[in-house]
């Protein structure tokens, strides 16, 4: 990194574990540098607890919430940083393990409905933090145009997320969302402020979202935190309920539904009372999916009744915000078949109220919505398998394939496995062992680092292991 004159020793990292003491700049940076690019996963000044009194975090990590006020920008703006330094050298590791979500709601319950606190000083100039990033430049004003125009640019991103997957434009959300936090660093009149932190706010929601969909978990939770802070800098509480909502989402993706319920509390909780009837329908489809995962049929099923009445009770009169675009009426019914989709694996007899929520979906799915349309399809596949109607699932599912292919999104190809394995009563059927190998050809043939939701083994492995044969019932996800 071009400091010749740095020569760390073990008598000085010393120092630094057992009194405290804190390098000077550049050490800090230099070391999140090195153990960012070594473990393969992003880590700040504040991770190695090198953060100054004023300086970002005031010493906590994203671990310690919640994070002070005045500091989330320049924490956004590092953590930014430091991912975009991984894009560029084309590292991606494994990262480290998720926080629960009963750790999170708890640390951050009683902020997040707390009434924010007013920044302090002046309306103009630049904020009293101290800079702790990364890529970072000059603090400078921006007015109404510039703000509009990235405004817009969420629209585009979260449009091109829809349709192909969070892999192929993560890298500029990320990068976007980097330069929003440096203009964050300038304290602007008001009414522009919070546009910028709602701004930041989607864009950190998206960075997470696309993180998720290609499978860095960890770094995917950090910016629905980040987002959550966001939000509430500019004083946006449904926003950040809606933010921890996809850490929830992402825990039940990864098994772990009793998490997902902390985080969906919480969200409820701490959206506030001017959150609007189809959010709150959102995060009970989400609670419902939670609930099914764990065999609570009838909790799932009163949760998807409450969401029902909720959505059905919008009378539009008050526009719903950007980020609840997506979460129409096909939105609602395909949650609703992956909720009975997944409680069939409990109760067999959900298949069949599953396809029906999945074939409604599809009817309803606008243009633009491949991802979302690719995951309706397995549900009804899914469905159909448990079902015992092969020759419908066959169908869905080669109509799954059409498209997976050019989606980005590992998730899909998650769900796919999880479909793959319901086919394993049917080996033996023509069409379905020709299904099986086309499913072995789509997906990918090196499995991901952590091989799905459940550490489950690709179709390839399987095949290679098992024959491909005597599969049962699974748990989907």
């Amino acid at each position: 990194m071009g400091y010749a004159q740095l020569a760390t020793d073990t008598s000085r990292v010393r120092r630094w574990i057992e009194t405290g003491e804190i390098p000077r700049d550049p050490v800090p940076k230099v070391l999140a540098s090195l153990f960012t690019e070594r473990l393969g996963r992003v880590v700040t000044t504040e991770d190695l607890g090198f953060s100054k009194p004023g300086q970002a975090g005031n010493g906590r990590s994203l671990e310690g919430l919640p994070l002070p006020s005045g500091q989330v920008a320049a924490v956004l703006t590092e953590f930014t940083g430091m991912d975009l330094m991984l894009n560029r050298r084309g590292l991606v590791g494994a990262g480290t393990a998720l926080a629960a979500g009963s750790a999170l709601s708890s640390a951050m319950h009683d902020w997040l409905g707390a009434e924010r606190a007013q920044a302090s000083g002046a309306h103009t100039g630049t904020a009293s933090a101290a800079p702790a990033s990364f890529d970072r430049y000059e603090a400078a004003p921006v007015g109404a145009q510039e703000v509009a125009a990235l405004e817009r640019s969420v629209e585009v991103f979260r449009a091109w997320d829809a349709a192909r997957g969070g892999g192929l434009q993560r890298k500029a959300v990320v990068g976007q969302l980097n330069e929003v936090g440096g203009m964050l660093a300038y304290r602007h009149p008001e009414h522009l402020q919070q546009r910028l932190w709602g701004v930041a706010a989607n864009l950190a929601v998206l960075a997470g979202w696309m993180s998720h969909d290609v499978g860095l978990e960890p770094t995917a939770q950090k910016y629905f935190i980040i987002a959550a802070h966001a939000a509430r800098e500019g004083g946006d509480r449904p926003r950040a309920g809606e933010a921890l909502s996809r850490a929830a989402r992402q825990m039940v993706h990864l098994g772990r539904p009793d998490d997902a319920l902390d985080l969906v509390e919480l969200a409820h909780t701490g959206s506030g009372p001017e959150t609007l009837p189809r959010t709150r329908a959102m995060l009970h489809t989400i609670e419902a999916w939670a609930q099914a995962s764990m065999g609570r049929g009838q909790a799932m099923r009163r949760t998807l009744g409450k969401a029902e009445e909720l959505f059905g009770s919008d009378q539009a009169d008050v526009p719903s915000p950007s980020w609840m675009q997506m979460f129409d009426e096909a939105d609602l019914h395909g949650m609703q078949a992956l909720a009975f989709r997944t409680l069939a694996d409990h109760e067999p007899a959900a298949a069949r109220i599953a396809e029906r929520h999945a074939d409604r979906a599809l009817a309803l799915r606008r243009q633009g919505c491949d991802r979302s349309k690719i995951f309706d399809y397995l549900s009804m596949a899914s469905a159909c398998f448990l079902s015992d109607e092969p020759e419908q699932a066959d169908r869905y599912a080669r109509l799954a394939l059409l498209s997976i292919s050019e989606n980005s999104s590992h998730r899909t190809w998650d769900r796919l496995r999880e479909m793959y394995r319901l086919t394993g009563r049917y080996a033996g059927y023509q069409r379905v062992d020709e299904l099986r190998d086309e499913i072995a050809d789509a997906l990918p043939q090196a499995p991901r680092p952590a091989a799905g939701p459940r550490g489950l083994k690709s179709p390839q492995e399987v095949k290679s292991s098992q024959g491909m044969r005597g599969f049962g019932k699974v748990r989907a996800v």
